[in-house]
């Protein structure tokens, strides 16, 4: 069994924890969070700070994932700690449905229920959550974060960092930017720029 360290725990690596344990593949060797001041182990599990990374790096039965919902906290601690890319796991839930012709990058989780369609491209260390439709020939980039029960139609680009809020549907050959935020239940029929915050139906831009 493959052993796994998750860094970070609160309430989005509960859930990381699940799609763990219905894999069945993966053992959790280890919690890396700044709230543990000390280091200890519990049930062969270690806790511990952040900085403790770089043992684990050492030690090549470890892969790791970065359970932080916060894009820009989750890409700044992916720069930060240099984990070479192919140590990152690829998370994928027994329930999602994933085309065989689609691709996701590695650090990258995909929830239950999360539906990723013919084509599509997923970058490094996104999020797909819960129940997301990612319809046909999408690009999703790097530190993406899709929340429960969004839709993306076909032909669709979202673009590093960016997060689409829970309920958002958005209508084929639409581009979002990087590190925009789109609202909760938005309708984008529309392209949104670099660095913008949109919400409403349909999706207009707010301050």
């Amino acid at each position: 069994m493959k052993k796994i360290c998750i860094i970070g725990q609160g309430g989005h690596s509960k859930v990381i924890k699940d799609i763990l344990l219905s894999l069945k593949e993966y053992e959790i060797g280890a919690y890396l969070d700044d709230r543990f001041i000390d280091t200890k182990h519990k049930n062969g599990t270690l806790y511990g700070p952040i900085s403790l990374v770089n043992q684990l790096i050492s030690n090549s039965q470890f892969s790791f994932i970065v359970a932080i919902g916060n894009n820009e906290i989750r890409k700044k601690i992916v720069e930060t700690l240099k984990i070479p890319y192919d140590r990152y796991a690829l998370l994928i839930h027994r329930s999602a449905i994933i085309s065989p012709t689609a691709s996701i990058g590695l650090g990258t989780v995909v929830m239950p229920g999360a539906i990723i369609n013919a084509d599509t491209q997923v970058g490094q260390h996104a999020i797909i959550n819960t129940g997301v439709v990612v319809e046909h020939e999408n690009r999703i980039g790097n530190f993406v974060h899709l929340s429960p029960n969004a839709t993306l139609t076909g032909n669709v680009q979202v673009d590093e960092g960016s997060h689409i809020g829970a309920g958002v549907t958005v209508i084929p050959n639409i581009t979002i930017g990087n590190w925009c935020i789109v609202g909760a239940g938005a309708t984008v029929i529309r392209d949104v720029g670099e660095f913008k915050k949109v919400a409403g139906t349909p999706a207009k831009l707010i301050e």
